[in-house]
């Protein structure tokens, strides 16, 4: 017998634990700006990551590394202000917390308090676990990333699957396990084997979000353009469209282009 879930007028990072404690599945996906998070926050969505992917899809560049962190700031603001009930989750840019962990704190701090975001999320395992500890002892929620990690694209060469070899597979199960000691309240693993997520997700007791990582896991994240189809040459496996926006704005734009021409529009009712 199913029973029914539980509504959360705000969504929280002890919600989402709730979540997988009843085995209810987390919904996330990116945002950058007001109108778009607005229509988001409206469905019922829980998380909305305001991601470092904004790189790509927003400003054009090919990786997620020129990204600043005044223009994550910039991006979580415009959210922060649309939305009533997700959880707003933040990414700190590359080069905000690698290394420093005094920079990294003060990277979260600014995006908490000029943004109003709810959390931040860092890309890595034991590498940045200095940086992940400074930040949690400010109060500030974490969310981990492991797997593919965008921001080390030069290091690894390509955006393939991860932790396909045992090696790499044992330490990603290390790292998740850190990071749940060190206190992140969830953690996102990108493009690695199903199986290796669902082991994963059965090992921790925070939520485990996949994107590229099966069905086992506790959530599903995806890129807003990618998953309305805006963009269009990105075709990776995980990705489902659920609509094909390039396509119906293109003619929107094109009609639209036809009718200045042609004289139709504005018409008599459309003119004061």
């Amino acid at each position: 017998m199913s029973t029914a879930k539980k509504q959360y007028k705000r969504v929280t990072t002890k919600s989402l634990i709730d979540m997988k404690v009843h085995g209810e599945k987390i919904a996330m996906i990116t945002a950058y700006d007001y109108t778009m998070a607005k229509v988001v926050d409206n469905t019922g969505i829980d998380v909305i990551l305001v991601g470092d992917s904004a790189s790509n899809v927003m400003a054009g560049h090919e990786t997620t590394l020129p990204i600043t962190l005044d223009q994550m700031i910039y991006h979580a603001s415009a959210v922060v202000r649309a939305i009533k009930r997700a959880l707003i989750v933040v990414d700190l840019p590359f080069g905000t917390y690698q290394g420093d962990s005094r920079k990294a704190l003060e990277s979260a701090i600014r995006i908490m308090k000029e943004s109003g975001g709810h959390a931040v999320k860092l890309e890595g395992g034991s590498e940045i676990s200095e940086s992940i500890s400074r930040i949690l002892t400010a109060g500030i929620p974490v969310m981990g990333h492991l797997g593919l990690t965008p921001q080390s694209i030069y290091k690894f060469g390509t955006y393939t699957v991860r932790a396909k070899e045992t090696a790499e597979a044992e330490k990603l199960l290390e790292d998740a396990k850190l990071l749940e000691k060190l206190g992140c309240f969830a953690l996102v693993l990108e493009k690695v084997p199903a199986d290796l997520a669902a082991k994963v997700a059965k090992s921790l007791t925070i939520p485990v979000i996949g994107i590229g990582a099966g069905s086992v896991v506790d959530g599903q994240v995806l890129v807003m353009h990618d998953m309305l189809g805006i963009t269009h040459e990105f075709n990776p496996r995980f990705l489902r469209r659920y609509l094909n926006m390039y396509e119906q704005m293109t003619n929107a734009f094109s009609q639209y282009v036809a009718d200045v021409k042609s004289l139709d529009f504005p018409n008599e009712e459309e003119q004061y």
